[in-house]
């Protein structure tokens, strides 16, 4: 009598990813049905320099003023290092009043500009310089390197490779533990699991004052030397062979 094998394997997923079903299969006698997870880890090819724009002058055409010039103040930084001013991206761009809350009548006392900008290189060796120029500017803060994977595809088939390679051993491990020999590919689903957006590698916020030494100017940029971190892609492949 011809037996029939039925495998399902529990998925642990990270605490980053999203719970998945298995999709509906009917297994049919003489099949076997599979479930594995792989993975492929690569290089980043994109830097993330990420940083805000914030004045806060007396009035809002102050607070503006002192906000657009150093808006141009970081164009500049750009054109020196070579970059298209295009390629920096505005995430917002707010001007609000600022009141003392501690007066019951809630006195206004100032006016604040705050605006986020992105700057994405696929050249690393610019980020450091960037970086330090960029906090030079005293309007500008929160200033973040992280690194992510912009061509994500390529990274994308090589889990799926990886996840079918694991699910068909697996298979054939099985099958001949029943004395049966694996056969042909019967049915496949895909997941693929893109990474969540790697928290900053590292962080520079200027702290200088006028006095600052030469030697203070020419230290090594906070990221020189290390390697970035490498983004991991995840797939899961649900496969139905055949027995013999």
């Amino acid at each position: 009598m011809k037996a029939q094998f039925l495998m399902l394997f529990a998925i642990v997923i990270a605490a980053t990813s999203f719970a998945q079903q298995p999709p509906t299969v009917t297994v049919q006698p003489d099949t076997l049905y599979v479930g594995a997870d792989g993975r492929f880890e690569a290089a980043p090819d994109t830097a993330l320099v990420q940083f805000n724009i914030s004045t806060q002058e007396l009035s809002s055409k102050a607070a503006y003023d002192r906000g657009a010039r150093a808006a141009e103040q970081i164009r500049e930084v750009l054109r020196k290092n070579g970059i298209d001013v295009k390629q920096a991206e505005i995430g917002f761009f707010s001007l609000t009043p600022v009141y003392d809350y501690r007066n019951p009548k809630r006195k206004l006392i100032a006016y604040r500009v705050n605006s986020s900008v992105t700057l994405k290189l696929r050249d690393f060796s610019k980020v450091g310089p960037i970086v330090q120029q960029l906090g030079d500017i005293d309007v500008t803060e929160n200033q973040t390197v992280s690194y992510t994977l912009e061509n994500i595809d390529a990274a994308k088939v090589r889990a799926v490779e990886d996840a079918f390679q694991r699910a068909r051993a697996e298979a054939a491990a099985l099958a001949r533990a029943g004395g049966r020999v694996l056969g042909e590919l019967s049915f496949a689903s895909v997941d693929t699991f893109e990474p969540v957006r790697p928290l900053p590698q590292a962080m520079y916020k200027a702290s200088r004052t006028m006095e600052a030494t030469a030697a203070d100017m020419a230290a090594a940029p906070p990221t020189s030397e290390f390697t970035p971190q490498q983004i991991q892609v995840t797939a899961h492949v649900n496969a139905l062979f055949t027995l013999r």
